[in-house]
Protein backbone atom coordinates (compact mmCIF):
# COMPACT_ATOMS: atom_id res chain seq x y z
CA UNK A 1 0.00 0.00 0.00
CA UNK A 2 1.68 3.23 -1.00
CA UNK A 3 2.13 5.77 1.67
CA UNK A 4 -0.65 8.84 1.32
CA UNK A 5 1.41 12.11 0.70
CA UNK A 6 -1.36 15.09 0.79
CA UNK A 7 -1.06 17.91 -1.52
CA UNK A 8 -0.48 20.46 1.54
CA UNK A 9 -0.31 19.38 5.14
CA UNK A 10 -1.10 21.98 7.11
CA UNK A 11 -1.30 20.52 10.46
CA UNK A 12 2.30 19.14 10.03
CA UNK A 13 3.36 22.96 8.95
CA UNK A 14 1.63 24.19 12.17
CA UNK A 15 3.30 21.48 14.06
CA UNK A 16 6.92 22.58 13.01
CA UNK A 17 6.50 25.96 14.76
CA UNK A 18 5.76 24.78 18.13
CA UNK A 19 5.74 25.39 20.55
CA UNK A 20 6.33 29.08 19.94
CA UNK A 21 3.17 29.64 17.83
CA UNK A 22 1.09 28.98 20.63
CA UNK A 23 2.89 30.74 22.74
CA UNK A 24 2.31 33.94 20.75
CA UNK A 25 -1.47 33.26 20.61
CA UNK A 26 -1.82 32.36 24.35
CA UNK A 27 -0.17 35.94 24.44
CA UNK A 28 -2.84 37.95 22.30
CA UNK A 29 -5.33 36.28 24.59
CA UNK A 30 -3.84 37.19 27.81
CA UNK A 31 -3.37 40.72 26.86
CA UNK A 32 -6.94 40.92 25.85
CA UNK A 33 -6.53 43.24 22.85
CA UNK A 34 -7.69 41.70 19.70
CA UNK A 35 -7.71 44.02 17.00
CA UNK A 36 -5.67 47.36 15.76
CA UNK A 37 -2.71 46.50 18.72
CA UNK A 38 0.86 45.98 19.10
CA UNK A 39 1.01 42.24 17.59
CA UNK A 40 -0.23 44.26 14.11
CA UNK A 41 1.84 46.97 14.60
CA UNK A 42 5.25 44.56 15.35
CA UNK A 43 4.25 42.50 12.45
CA UNK A 44 3.87 45.24 9.84
CA UNK A 45 7.18 46.75 10.93
CA UNK A 46 8.70 43.12 10.62
CA UNK A 47 7.41 42.69 7.13
CA UNK A 48 8.02 46.16 5.75
CA UNK A 49 11.52 45.51 7.01
CA UNK A 50 11.89 41.86 5.76
CA UNK A 51 10.63 43.22 1.75
CA UNK A 52 12.96 46.63 2.53
CA UNK A 53 10.56 48.90 1.88
CA UNK A 54 8.80 51.71 3.96
CA UNK A 55 5.07 50.87 4.87
CA UNK A 56 3.47 47.68 5.35
CA UNK A 57 -0.67 47.96 6.07
CA UNK A 58 -2.14 44.70 7.39
CA UNK A 59 -5.76 43.82 5.85
CA UNK A 60 -7.96 40.69 5.99
CA UNK A 61 -7.25 38.95 2.76
CA UNK A 62 -5.38 38.96 -0.46
CA UNK A 63 -8.69 39.85 -2.69
CA UNK A 64 -8.83 43.29 -0.50
CA UNK A 65 -4.96 44.04 -0.29
CA UNK A 66 -5.25 44.51 -4.20
CA UNK A 67 -8.62 45.74 -4.41
CA UNK A 68 -7.53 48.87 -1.68
CA UNK A 69 -4.51 49.67 -3.65
CA UNK A 70 -6.87 50.27 -6.55
CA UNK A 71 -9.37 51.73 -4.90
CA UNK A 72 -6.71 53.76 -2.89
CA UNK A 73 -5.22 54.65 -6.55
CA UNK A 74 -8.74 56.08 -7.85
CA UNK A 75 -9.54 58.28 -4.66
CA UNK A 76 -5.34 59.96 -5.25
CA UNK A 77 -4.95 60.20 -8.91
CA UNK A 78 -8.56 60.92 -10.02
CA UNK A 79 -8.80 57.45 -11.87
CA UNK A 80 -12.71 56.88 -13.35
CA UNK A 81 -14.61 53.95 -13.35
CA UNK A 82 -14.19 51.80 -16.10
CA UNK A 83 -10.24 52.56 -16.37
CA UNK A 84 -8.23 50.15 -17.12
CA UNK A 85 -5.71 47.50 -15.86
CA UNK A 86 -3.51 45.15 -17.68
CA UNK A 87 -3.18 41.42 -15.85
CA UNK A 88 -1.91 38.13 -16.28
CA UNK A 89 -4.51 36.12 -18.26
CA UNK A 90 -4.09 33.04 -16.63
CA UNK A 91 -3.90 34.44 -12.54
CA UNK A 92 -6.26 33.16 -10.27
CA UNK A 93 -9.83 34.71 -10.08
CA UNK A 94 -8.90 37.10 -7.08
CA UNK A 95 -6.64 39.49 -9.31
CA UNK A 96 -9.72 39.97 -11.72
CA UNK A 97 -11.90 40.37 -8.96
CA UNK A 98 -10.00 42.83 -7.27
CA UNK A 99 -9.59 45.32 -10.49
CA UNK A 100 -13.92 44.52 -11.07
CA UNK A 101 -13.94 45.44 -6.89
CA UNK A 102 -12.11 48.33 -7.90
CA UNK A 103 -14.55 49.71 -10.83
CA UNK A 104 -12.05 49.09 -13.21
CA UNK A 105 -11.58 47.12 -16.30
CA UNK A 106 -9.24 43.70 -16.58
CA UNK A 107 -7.38 43.88 -19.86
CA UNK A 108 -6.12 40.24 -20.21
CA UNK A 109 -2.56 39.83 -21.39
CA UNK A 110 -1.25 36.53 -22.32
CA UNK A 111 1.26 34.82 -20.09
CA UNK A 112 4.19 32.55 -21.69
CA UNK A 113 4.72 28.67 -21.76
CA UNK A 114 7.94 28.97 -20.99
CA UNK A 115 7.19 30.47 -16.89
CA UNK A 116 3.31 31.00 -17.63
CA UNK A 117 4.06 34.89 -16.15
CA UNK A 118 2.61 37.55 -17.99
CA UNK A 119 4.13 38.13 -21.59
CA UNK A 120 6.00 41.55 -20.97
CA UNK A 121 6.07 41.60 -24.95
CA UNK A 122 2.27 41.83 -25.35
CA UNK A 123 1.81 44.06 -22.92
CA UNK A 124 2.59 47.40 -25.01
CA UNK A 125 0.01 46.42 -27.85
CA UNK A 126 -2.47 46.65 -25.20
CA UNK A 127 -2.31 50.03 -23.94
CA UNK A 128 -4.92 52.24 -24.49
CA UNK A 129 -5.78 56.25 -23.29
CA UNK A 130 -7.84 54.27 -20.26
CA UNK A 131 -4.80 52.08 -19.51
CA UNK A 132 -4.36 53.11 -15.55
CA UNK A 133 -1.91 50.05 -14.39
CA UNK A 134 -0.22 46.84 -15.18
CA UNK A 135 -0.63 43.89 -12.17
CA UNK A 136 1.90 41.46 -12.63
CA UNK A 137 1.32 38.02 -11.32
CA UNK A 138 4.13 36.35 -9.91
CA UNK A 139 2.56 33.20 -10.36
CA UNK A 140 3.65 29.80 -8.83
CA UNK A 141 6.33 31.17 -6.61
CA UNK A 142 8.31 33.34 -9.63
CA UNK A 143 8.73 36.81 -9.39
CA UNK A 144 7.74 38.42 -12.76
CA UNK A 145 10.40 40.42 -15.07
CA UNK A 146 9.68 43.77 -13.22
CA UNK A 147 12.43 45.83 -14.54
CA UNK A 148 11.11 45.07 -18.18
CA UNK A 149 7.55 45.87 -16.91
CA UNK A 150 8.58 48.89 -14.89
CA UNK A 151 10.13 50.17 -18.05
CA UNK A 152 6.95 49.82 -19.69
CA UNK A 153 5.14 51.76 -16.74
CA UNK A 154 7.35 54.76 -16.25
CA UNK A 155 6.86 55.42 -20.37
CA UNK A 156 3.31 55.18 -20.68
CA UNK A 157 2.91 56.99 -16.90
CA UNK A 158 1.35 53.93 -15.73
CA UNK A 159 1.28 52.18 -11.84
CA UNK A 160 2.46 48.67 -11.56
CA UNK A 161 0.72 46.87 -8.55
CA UNK A 162 2.24 43.14 -8.15
CA UNK A 163 0.01 40.04 -7.06
CA UNK A 164 2.28 38.89 -4.83
CA UNK A 165 0.00 36.47 -3.22
CA UNK A 166 2.39 33.64 -4.43
CA UNK A 167 5.33 34.47 -3.73
CA UNK A 168 6.87 35.82 -0.48
CA UNK A 169 10.55 36.21 -0.28
CA UNK A 170 11.38 35.38 -3.72
CA UNK A 171 13.89 37.51 -5.22
CA UNK A 172 14.78 39.97 -8.64
CA UNK A 173 18.30 41.12 -8.70
CA UNK A 174 18.40 40.62 -5.45
CA UNK A 175 15.92 42.72 -4.34
CA UNK A 176 12.37 40.98 -2.82
CA UNK A 177 8.84 41.02 -4.12
CA UNK A 178 6.80 44.02 -2.02
CA UNK A 179 9.09 46.62 -3.00
CA UNK A 180 9.50 46.12 -6.75
CA UNK A 181 6.32 47.93 -7.87
CA UNK A 182 4.16 51.01 -6.41
CA UNK A 183 2.35 48.96 -4.58
CA UNK A 184 2.10 45.15 -3.60
CA UNK A 185 -0.88 42.74 -2.32
CA UNK A 186 0.01 40.20 -0.52
CA UNK A 187 -1.98 37.16 0.95
CA UNK A 188 -1.75 35.21 4.02
CA UNK A 189 -3.97 32.86 3.51
CA UNK A 190 -2.91 29.20 5.09
CA UNK A 191 -1.62 27.40 2.65
CA UNK A 192 0.66 30.34 1.36
CA UNK A 193 4.45 30.45 1.81
CA UNK A 194 3.98 32.80 4.89
CA UNK A 195 0.74 31.62 6.20
CA UNK A 196 -1.89 32.43 9.05
CA UNK A 197 -3.95 30.11 10.56
CA UNK A 198 -7.07 31.89 8.76
CA UNK A 199 -7.15 34.52 6.33
CA UNK A 200 -5.12 37.72 6.31
CA UNK A 201 -3.70 40.16 3.94
CA UNK A 202 -1.17 42.86 3.75
CA UNK A 203 -0.14 45.98 1.49
CA UNK A 204 3.49 47.23 0.80
CA UNK A 205 4.82 50.25 -0.82
CA UNK A 206 7.10 52.92 -0.11
CA UNK A 207 4.47 55.86 -1.12
CA UNK A 208 3.12 57.41 2.32
CA UNK A 209 0.18 58.94 1.22
CA UNK A 210 -0.53 55.70 -0.27
CA UNK A 211 -0.30 53.78 2.62
CA UNK A 212 -2.18 56.21 4.63
CA UNK A 213 -5.06 55.75 2.33
CA UNK A 214 -5.39 52.31 2.12
CA UNK A 215 -5.08 52.06 5.67
CA UNK A 216 -7.95 54.59 6.15
CA UNK A 217 -9.69 52.41 3.62
CA UNK A 218 -9.40 49.35 5.48
CA UNK A 219 -10.77 50.84 8.39
CA UNK A 220 -14.04 52.02 7.32
CA UNK A 221 -12.88 54.68 5.45
CA UNK A 222 -12.01 56.14 9.02
CA UNK A 223 -8.58 57.46 10.12
CA UNK A 224 -10.06 59.55 13.66
CA UNK A 225 -13.05 57.52 14.75
CA UNK A 226 -16.75 58.08 14.18
CA UNK A 227 -15.34 60.38 11.14
CA UNK A 228 -15.25 59.17 7.80
CA UNK A 229 -13.39 60.53 4.77
CA UNK A 230 -13.90 57.59 2.30
CA UNK A 231 -16.84 54.70 1.85
CA UNK A 232 -14.58 52.38 3.13
CA UNK A 233 -14.06 48.92 4.17
CA UNK A 234 -13.62 46.68 6.87
CA UNK A 235 -10.54 44.76 6.06
CA UNK A 236 -8.03 44.64 9.10
CA UNK A 237 -5.50 41.82 9.84
CA UNK A 238 -6.28 40.55 13.92
CA UNK A 239 -3.63 40.48 16.52
CA UNK A 240 -3.93 36.62 16.40
CA UNK A 241 -2.63 36.11 12.76
CA UNK A 242 -0.03 38.80 12.78
CA UNK A 243 1.21 37.29 16.01
CA UNK A 244 1.43 33.96 14.28
CA UNK A 245 3.01 35.56 11.00
CA UNK A 246 5.45 36.71 12.70
CA UNK A 247 7.13 33.59 14.19
CA UNK A 248 6.51 31.82 11.08
CA UNK A 249 8.03 35.06 9.27
CA UNK A 250 11.67 33.87 11.14
CA UNK A 251 12.05 30.59 9.03
CA UNK A 252 10.38 31.72 5.90
CA UNK A 253 13.94 32.33 3.79
CA UNK A 254 14.95 28.54 5.15
CA UNK A 255 11.20 27.09 4.11
CA UNK A 256 11.93 29.11 0.87
CA UNK A 257 15.05 27.28 0.14
CA UNK A 258 13.25 23.85 1.44
CA UNK A 259 11.35 24.52 -1.00
CA UNK A 260 13.52 24.57 -4.23
CA UNK A 261 15.43 21.53 -2.51
CA UNK A 262 12.20 19.77 -3.86
CA UNK A 263 11.90 21.46 -6.89
CA UNK A 264 15.08 20.52 -7.73
CA UNK A 265 14.56 16.76 -6.85
CA UNK A 266 11.36 16.81 -8.83
CA UNK A 267 12.71 18.69 -11.89
CA UNK A 268 15.97 16.43 -12.06
CA UNK A 269 13.97 13.18 -10.83
CA UNK A 270 11.26 13.70 -13.52
CA UNK A 271 12.03 11.91 -17.01
CA UNK A 272 8.52 11.31 -18.25
CA UNK A 273 8.17 12.03 -21.59
CA UNK A 274 4.47 13.06 -21.16
CA UNK A 275 4.94 15.59 -18.36
CA UNK A 276 6.76 19.08 -19.30
CA UNK A 277 8.64 20.46 -16.09
CA UNK A 278 8.51 24.25 -14.69
CA UNK A 279 11.01 26.70 -16.26
CA UNK A 280 13.55 26.52 -14.28
CA UNK A 281 16.70 29.28 -14.78
CA UNK A 282 18.93 28.34 -17.59
CA UNK A 283 21.73 27.01 -15.49
CA UNK A 284 19.66 25.34 -13.54
CA UNK A 285 21.24 26.09 -10.25
CA UNK A 286 18.58 25.91 -7.76
CA UNK A 287 20.59 27.40 -4.69
CA UNK A 288 20.94 30.50 -6.69
CA UNK A 289 17.57 30.83 -8.31
CA UNK A 290 15.70 32.72 -5.12
CA UNK A 291 13.69 34.22 -8.13
CA UNK A 292 11.24 31.50 -7.24
CA UNK A 293 10.47 29.86 -4.46
CA UNK A 294 7.90 27.49 -5.68
CA UNK A 295 4.96 27.98 -3.79
CA UNK A 296 3.60 25.81 -6.42
CA UNK A 297 5.01 23.11 -8.63
CA UNK A 298 3.23 23.02 -11.62
CA UNK A 299 3.57 20.50 -14.41
CA UNK A 300 1.79 20.11 -17.34
CA UNK A 301 0.37 16.91 -18.89
CA UNK A 302 -2.04 16.62 -22.27
CA UNK A 303 -3.65 13.98 -20.66
CA UNK A 304 -4.10 15.45 -17.11
CA UNK A 305 -7.21 14.08 -15.61
CA UNK A 306 -5.45 10.88 -16.04
CA UNK A 307 -1.96 11.65 -14.70
CA UNK A 308 -3.61 13.01 -11.61
CA UNK A 309 -6.05 9.75 -11.45
CA UNK A 310 -2.87 7.64 -11.66
CA UNK A 311 -1.33 9.84 -9.12
CA UNK A 312 -4.11 9.49 -6.54
CA UNK A 313 -3.94 5.36 -6.82
CA UNK A 314 -0.62 5.92 -5.95
CA UNK A 315 -1.15 7.58 -2.72
CA UNK A 316 -0.37 11.00 -3.86
CA UNK A 317 -2.78 14.44 -3.83
CA UNK A 318 -2.47 16.64 -6.66
CA UNK A 319 -4.29 20.04 -7.19
CA UNK A 320 -5.11 22.43 -10.44
CA UNK A 321 -4.45 25.69 -10.95
CA UNK A 322 -6.77 26.36 -12.08
CA UNK A 323 -9.09 24.04 -13.72
CA UNK A 324 -11.42 27.54 -15.54
CA UNK A 325 -9.77 30.50 -16.76
CA UNK A 326 -11.84 33.87 -15.34
CA UNK A 327 -12.76 33.89 -19.60
CA UNK A 328 -14.77 31.13 -19.01
CA UNK A 329 -16.53 31.35 -15.62
CA UNK A 330 -20.21 32.51 -15.61
CA UNK A 331 -19.16 35.66 -13.35
CA UNK A 332 -17.22 36.78 -16.07
CA UNK A 333 -19.55 35.77 -19.32
CA UNK A 334 -18.55 39.53 -21.00
CA UNK A 335 -15.16 37.97 -21.79
CA UNK A 336 -16.38 34.87 -23.34
CA UNK A 337 -15.71 36.38 -26.41
CA UNK A 338 -11.88 36.67 -25.95
CA UNK A 339 -9.21 34.53 -27.43
CA UNK A 340 -6.73 33.13 -25.11
CA UNK A 341 -4.97 30.22 -26.06
CA UNK A 342 -1.86 29.80 -24.12
CA UNK A 343 -4.18 30.93 -20.88
CA UNK A 344 -6.57 27.70 -22.14
CA UNK A 345 -3.68 25.80 -22.92
CA UNK A 346 -2.30 26.29 -19.61
CA UNK A 347 -5.19 25.60 -17.64
CA UNK A 348 -6.44 22.81 -19.46
CA UNK A 349 -2.65 20.73 -18.77
CA UNK A 350 -1.68 22.48 -15.69
CA UNK A 351 -0.87 19.76 -12.26
CA UNK A 352 0.44 20.92 -8.93
CA UNK A 353 2.88 18.36 -7.49
CA UNK A 354 2.78 18.10 -3.37
CA UNK A 355 4.84 21.15 -3.06
CA UNK A 356 6.39 21.89 1.19
CA UNK A 357 9.50 22.42 2.78
CA UNK A 358 8.87 19.29 4.98
CA UNK A 359 8.70 16.90 2.09
CA UNK A 360 11.01 13.93 3.21
CA UNK A 361 13.23 12.38 0.51
CA UNK A 362 11.06 9.07 1.02
CA UNK A 363 8.48 11.23 -0.31
CA UNK A 364 9.63 12.85 -2.62
CA UNK A 365 10.67 9.68 -4.47
CA UNK A 366 7.60 8.00 -4.38
CA UNK A 367 6.58 11.21 -6.07
CA UNK A 368 9.00 10.98 -8.99
CA UNK A 369 8.64 7.54 -9.45
CA UNK A 370 4.40 7.47 -9.96
CA UNK A 371 5.17 10.23 -12.41
CA UNK A 372 7.44 8.30 -14.58
CA UNK A 373 5.66 5.40 -14.31
CA UNK A 374 2.50 6.70 -15.71
CA UNK A 375 1.26 5.66 -19.55
CA UNK A 376 -1.65 7.34 -20.86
Amino acid sequence: MAQEIKFFDLKKISDSFEPEMSAAIQNVVASGWYLQGQSVKIFEQEFADYCNCKYCVGVGNGLDALTLILTAYKHLLGWNDGDEVIVSANTYIASILAITRAGLKSVACEPTLDDYLIDVKQIEGLITSRTRAIMPVHLYGRCCDMASITKIAQEHNLKVVDDCAQAHGALYDGRKVGCLADASGFSFYPGKNLGALGDGGAVTTNDELLAATVRQLANYGSERKYVNKYKGINSRLDEIQAAVLSVKLKRLDKDNAARRRVAEAFTKGISSQFVTLPYINVCRDFSGDERNVFHIYPIRCSHRDELQKHLKTNGISTLIHYPIPFHRQEAYKEYANLSLPITEKIHNEELSLPMSPLLTESEIEQIVNAVNTFKP
